[in-house]
């Protein structure tokens, strides 16, 4: 399967039939970048974009698997903060997210066992939120 890297691809605001509009003029960047990269078609967004999208929750269902592609290629994907960033943000995705789909949570566990547990800062940046994502389903 390939990934779509064309304008041509839907953004998120397409997809959700929903515009959020402009963001209030005193908001934070944050807000402001949210509001922006919904607009972005699917397929130009970066591994940064995608990060930031779910680390707030945003655009679920449509962006974990744009970020399994990414980490399917490459487990230690980057953002803007630390190899591994985006498997951190994708780690805390709700876990009605995973549950509901559980061939989406069979791709993560499959990019999970690829990893290196040598890789240099494994141990620092990824074995906590891998070790909390496990926890749970552990109940």
């Amino acid at each position: 399967m390939s990934r779509r890297t064309d304008r041509s691809a839907p953004s998120l605001q397409q997809i959700e039939n929903s515009d959020w509009g402009d963001p209030p003029a005193d908001t934070t960047r944050l807000i402001r970048t949210v509001h922006r990269l919904r607009r972005k078609p699917l397929g130009l967004l970066t591994a940064e974009d995608v990060r930031l999208l779910l680390g707030q929750h945003v655009g679920v269902p449509f962006l974990v698997p744009r970020a399994l592609a990414m980490l399917e290629e490459d487990p230690l994907c980057e953002g803007d903060f630390y190899p591994g960033d985006l498997l951190a943000s994708t780690l805390r995705v709700p876990l009605s997210h995973w549950r509901t789909n559980p061939d989406h949570l069979d791709r993560l566990e499959r990019v999970l066992a690829s990893i290196d547990p040598d890789a240099e800062d494994f141990d620092t940046l990824l074995r906590g939120p891998i070790a909390a994502f496990r926890a749970q389903f552990d109940g």
